[in-house]
């Protein structure tokens, strides 16, 4: 277990070329079972929902920071409920009225905190900050972004402080983070059922934003969303991306910076797709459909996922014994599954020179997965169900992010206003 928590990966490593794809290590008594690579990451997405679980996995590491009611703390069913209303906010319409309040945000931050005197940058907490505002303006509506200097911001930050795996090893541990995470929760609530009751006074007024569609959405059964569970869901999507988003987005910048030529190609072909010319003062600002069409910044955002994987380790609880495929293993009930997608992913049997960052390999049919592009409908609209892929960054089946092209439309629109304004290198120091 110590072993494992100081390098997880070096650990799954050498213990799959001892063990093969699937083993067993304790961790405080939990009975951890890894399964790795292909066969492993088919089996640990796929596996019989009746059988294996992410809800009895991750629930008492997740309410804390979500709140009750949504996501894990709800039986399967009604989460994909939940993700099916999600989706509704995730159209091309809502995108298209998202990519101009993106280019917003991230040229008002640039103006206001990278002063001309400055030309050293911490990146880590710029592009944080970029994404959080990226973010809730889209997600949760301007209301809720005119409030993030007023104690909105520090709101999720307390609630961000409780992302620790000491929660999920010791849930019953009468933490202060856990004390702090419900006040910070009623605050929320208390600004989210303001917002609310204020819009629903207007409702001839539509918003393009995540908000207005879960004010909108129903239950199968013909129920909306309380107030409070439609704060929690939007806390839950902020949460849950915006770690994701900002390590990729950084480390996306970090490898732009140590490879200018790559840089300096995006830049050629952005300008390209939204008819600017190289050297302009202007910069054209470009529409959704723009967007999609970078497809150099596509193969950054992808390689930069592919080999810095923000969630390295995903997690599921066998309620009832499991047969692993093709092997003569059985996993008994009250074991933990541990996948781990960045073994596969960091593989040299899949990818040449694999721990290189080479956005051009996605240009080869690497691009998708050839072997099963099997797809089904969970209930919020089809979605892969094969895990046969070596890289998976946004997981597959019932529990695949339902944010996955969100996060490329922010990432890829944010790298676009950075690299129009900036030539990026690395701090010598």
């Amino acid at each position: 277990m110590v072993e494992f928590g100081i390098d997880p990966i070096k650990f799954i490593r050498k213990n799959q070329k001892i063990h093969g794809n699937f083993f067993t290590f304790l961790m405080f008594g939990r009975r951890m079972t890894v399964c790795v690579d292909i066969d492993g990451n088919d089996f640990a997405f796929n596996a019989k929902h009746s059988c294996v679980t992410a809800e009895d996995a991750y629930n008492s590491f997740t309410k804390p920071i979500f709140g009750e009611g949504v996501v894990y703390d709800v039986p399967n069913s009604v989460l994909m409920e939940q993700k099916r209303m999600i989706k509704a906010g995730l159209s091309a319409d809502n995108f298209r009225a998202y990519v101009p309040i993106f280019i917003k945000e991230v040229n008002q931050y640039v103006d206001k905190h990278w002063t001309k005197d400055e030309d050293t940058i911490d990146l880590l907490q710029s592009i944080s900050e970029m994404i959080i505002m990226t973010a809730s303006h889209t997600l949760m509506g301007p209301e809720i972004r005119s409030k993030l200097h007023e104690g909105v911001a520090d709101l999720y930050h307390t609630l961000d402080a409780c992302f620790t795996p000491i929660r999920f090893l010791f849930e019953w541990l009468p933490l202060p983070s856990y004390y702090s995470s419900v006040k910070a929760h009623a605050e929320l609530d208390r600004i989210f059922s303001s917002v609310i009751s204020e819009r629903r006074k207007h409702t001839g007024e539509r918003h393009m934003d995540m908000l207005d569609a879960l004010m909108e959405a129903r239950y199968k059964s013909g129920e909306g969303l309380s107030d409070k569970h439609i704060g929690n869901v939007l806390i839950a999507l902020l949460m849950g991306g915006q770690h994701s988003s900002a390590a990729t987005t950084m480390w996306a910048l970090l490898n732009l910076a140590a490879n200018p030529d790559v840089a300096n190609a995006a830049r050629v072909e952005n300008r390209y797709k939204v008819g600017g010319k190289l050297g302009a003062k202007d910069i054209p600002e470009p529409s959704y459909d723009d967007v999609k069409e970078f497809a150099i910044l596509d193969n950054i955002v992808r390689e930069t996922l592919r080999i810095r994987a923000p969630l390295i380790e995903l997690m599921r609880k066998v309620v009832k014994p499991v047969a692993i495929p093709n092997t003569s293993f059985v996993i008994p009930a009250g074991n933990y599954i541990l996948a781990m997608p960045i073994i596969s992913a960091t593989d040299e049997k899949y990818y040449k020179d694999a721990e290189d960052w080479i956005p051009s390999r996605w240009n080869t049919a690497e691009k998708e997965d050839a072997m099963d592009k099997a797809t089904t409908d969970y209930g919020f609209g089809a979605t892969t169900t094969s895990a046969r892929s070596p890289t998976l960054p946004f997981g597959a089946g019932r529990h695949r992010c339902i944010g996955e092209q969100f996060s490329y439309v922010q990432i890829k629109t944010i790298l676009y206003v950075l690299l129009s304004r900036f030539d990026f290198s690395l701090d010598p120091k």
